[in-house]
């Protein structure tokens, strides 16, 4: 445990937004590079604590939403007041921030991937 303890988070998060899942092809590279023998990635591994959410929107991606959860809600709208019950995953996200900022332990990156088409 002493071992981690002063090293910088890092966290990962993708699909907010259910129809973007270009954002899952990329997250999947990201893993996978992330647990390769590489020796970026192992050094990564070592230097820092990476917190991965791969999925913020399951229920939307389940149910083929484009931009919304089952509420109907643009989860990506929803942080500055994120209610438990309509928005948990960026509720206890949030919550996990606060915590880790209230600890002077603010991540040095947070990566939100998503995946954008143009005409």
């Amino acid at each position: 445990v002493h071992q981690f303890r002063n090293r910088p988070y890092l966290v990962l998060t993708a699909r907010v937004h259910p129809g973007e899942s270009n954002a899952s092809w990329i997250m999947k590279g990201t893993l996978e590079f992330l647990l390769s023998d590489d020796p970026a990635a192992e050094l990564l591994r070592e230097m820092y604590i990476i917190k991965v959410i791969p999925m913020l929107n399951p229920d939307g991606v389940i149910n083929g939403n484009h931009r919304s959860s089952l509420t109907g809600e643009d989860l990506n709208r929803q942080w500055s007041q994120p209610s438990p019950t309509l928005h948990p995953t960026v509720y206890h996200l949030k919550g996990l921030l606060h915590y880790l900022n209230s600890i002077r332990r603010t991540p040095l990156v947070f990566c939100d991937y998503h995946g954008h088409s143009r005409k």
